[in-house]
């Protein structure tokens, strides 16, 4: 049996709660949905938004995260208080979290992990 499982269960569950926790927040302005996908096969999980503000086409991730060499990988984050922020609360150590849309060359300079 593969003893990172129950750890990468674990990642995994804390992931799908908050993302799905993000996806009932809709945008105040516009016509806009906000949608929850979770592929735990391949370990991709994203909240977007799509739809229309006025004019003006909405679509784009708010958050996307993958789980990569068993560690969580923030491809991108558009919230204000900050995934990591709230991953760290949930009880993942930094070291368990990789800001990825920072320069690789940067990394080390946070508090989170560099790779």
């Amino acid at each position: 049996m593969d003893s990172r499982r129950p750890k990468l269960d674990q990642y995994r569950q804390i992931v799908a709660d908050l993302l799905q926790r993000h996806s009932l927040d809709k945008p105040s302005l516009g016509d806009i949905e906000v949608y929850y996908f979770a592929d735990p096969v391949h370990d991709h999980y994203q909240v977007f938004h799509a739809g229309w503000n006025r004019s003006d086409r909405i679509f784009g991730p708010l958050i996307h995260i993958d789980i990569l060499n068993d560690k969580i990988w923030i491809q991108y984050d558009g919230t204000e208080v900050g995934v990591a922020n709230e991953l760290v609360d949930r009880g993942i150590p930094k070291e368990e979290i990789v800001l990825a849309y920072h320069p690789p060359q940067w990394r080390h300079l946070g508090e989170f992990a560099v790779s």
